[in-house]
């Protein structure tokens, strides 16, 4: 609770810190921002007054309004957007992804009953390099595509991938809606199976600003390659997944050994 005799707080602006308390100032910024929240006065995606603002309110300096900015951002209570703001979280999903089934990301989300969405961040054709020509087994003159999304669920942005592929698979890229799959299945080029590798990485920073994290916070980075029945690589695909949404599960039995 607040460290005040006033009338219950509807407003971090109406906060006033107690100087006589034994709690740290940033401690009592904190616990009023929870009882506002728990209270339904602060909002999912509500948000919060600018650091300048609160400072002429409540006359607390900007060290300890950071200190409880960070402090809530740490309990999933609050979410930073470098350039945006400070604003109330909304409860994220959570997904289980089976490793025993080679399906698209819209598919899984619609299969949840999520919305996906996608942001596209490059769709062009060019020219392999040496490491494409080797792995797809490119004949000289041919290019691949390279397709760079940031995929969303319900509004939330929860993957970036980087997928590459032979350009005869796909001449045109305008074809290409939201579902990469559904195009290659339109080509008769799907894949059916593939190989993954998943990887703990520190998030950089372009990755970051898209997934609206901070860099350095933990990710699942994952390398996919997919492949025609006949073994040919069509596709290889480099992603990032927020470890806070994804646990990727695979069912083991044992052996004979």
């Amino acid at each position: 609770m607040h460290d005040t005799a006033n009338a219950p707080l509807v407003s971090i602006e109406d906060f006033r810190p107690s100087s006589d308390s034994p709690t740290p100032l940033y401690v009592q910024l904190a616990n009023a921002l929870r009882e506002l929240i728990a209270n339904g006065h602060m909002r999912e995606g509500e948000a919060l007054p600018s650091e300048r603002r609160i400072m002429e309110k409540t006359a607390l300096s900007r060290v300890t309004i950071r200190k409880a900015f960070e402090q809530l951002v740490e309990e999933g209570l609050l979410n930073q957007k470098r350039g945006s703001g400070t604003f109330v979280a909304g409860q994220l999903p959570h997904f289980e992804q089976r490793l025993t089934r080679l399906t698209s990301f819209t598919e899984d989300m619609i299969t949840r009953g999520r919305k996906p969405g996608v942001r596209w961040l490059e769709k062009t054709t060019t020219f392999p390099t040496s490491e494409e020509v080797m792995m797809f087994g490119l004949s000289p003159g041919e290019k691949v595509v390279q397709l760079h999304r940031l995929r969303f669920a319900d509004n939330i942005p929860l993957a970036i991938e980087r997928a590459t592929l032979p350009a005869r698979y796909l001449p045109d890229t305008d074809t290409i809606g939201d579902s990469l799959y559904e195009a290659l299945a339109k080509s008769a080029a799907m894949p059916v199976r593939a190989t993954q590798r998943l990887k703990a990485r520190a998030l950089p920073q372009q990755e970051a600003e898209l997934l609206e994290m901070q860099p350095g916070e933990p990710v699942l980075y994952i390398e996919r390659a997919s492949r025609l029945a006949d073994g040919t690589l069509v596709e290889l695909t480099r992603s990032y997944y927020r470890s806070d949404t994804y646990d990727f599960i695979a069912e083991l039995t044992v052996g004979n050994g």
